[in-house]
């Protein structure tokens, strides 16, 4: 399992925010692309429900030129593909677009992903998401569009449902038990979700080992 790596997640941190100035949803791209650096990510799945969303993708694309990875995302049709392609113009090339079953495709061609990212509206998201991290030990699995879910719906699979753009869910692979979380090992670790009262902007943090009461 690869070592969490600072550098590389805080420059695809970095040039995240430069891609997110004409993206959707510029908060939620760069933190998955730090994510997904900071993992040292080799082969990258976005599944998506209908037509790729360009923050989404790009995000995975930034992480890519920063670990020498590759993104794959998965269409359901070639409608939609035509859409992908089209909605992220040049930056199309740095993605291997794949059109078929997520089901299919994950459990077979994709075995070997070390970060899949699954839109929640796909139909039955919850049996892709426990099926992706059954993957493998180190992969990291996470779900956006993740707000149409229940928080119980979340909890029955070891998830964080974070608010960033419209839902994060990051989840907790099986290795979790053994002091392991998103891919990362080391000590345990939990997020915290901390809203600045004077503008009403939301941090996520990641703290691990044992928390310091003030």
């Amino acid at each position: 399992m690869a070592c969490w790596s600072a550098e590389n997640a805080t420059n695809a941190y970095l040039r995240a925010i430069k891609m997110g100035k004409s993206a959707k949803e510029p908060e939620m791209a760069e933190f998955i692309s730090a994510l997904a650096a900071g993992n040292n990510a080799q082969l990258m799945v976005v599944a998506c429900a209908g037509a790729a969303d360009p923050a989404t993708v790009l995000a995975l694309v930034v992480a890519a030129h920063q670990t020498g990875g590759r993104v794959i995302c998965i269409i359901g049709s070639a409608c939609q593909l035509i859409q992908s392609i089209e909605s992220l113009g040049h930056n199309s090339r740095y993605v291997e677009f794949v059109t078929g079953d997520v089901n299919t495709l994950l459990m077979s061609d994709y075995r070997e992903a070390d970060f899949v990212l699954i839109d929640c509206n796909l139909n039955n998201c919850e049996g892709i998401l426990q099926r992706a991290r059954m993957m493998g030990e180190n992969v990291s699995v996470l779900g956006y569009n993740a707000l149409c879910m229940d928080s119980w719906r979340c909890q029955s699979f070891n998830a964080h449902l974070l608010p960033i753009g419209e839902g994060l869910l990051v989840t907790s692979n099986k290795t979790a038990k053994k002091g392991r979380n998103l891919g990362v090992s080391g000590k345990k670790s939990k997020w915290i979700v901390k809203v600045d009262k004077c503008t009403g902007e939301e941090h996520v943090f990641r703290i691990r080992g044992k928390s310091v009461e003030a």
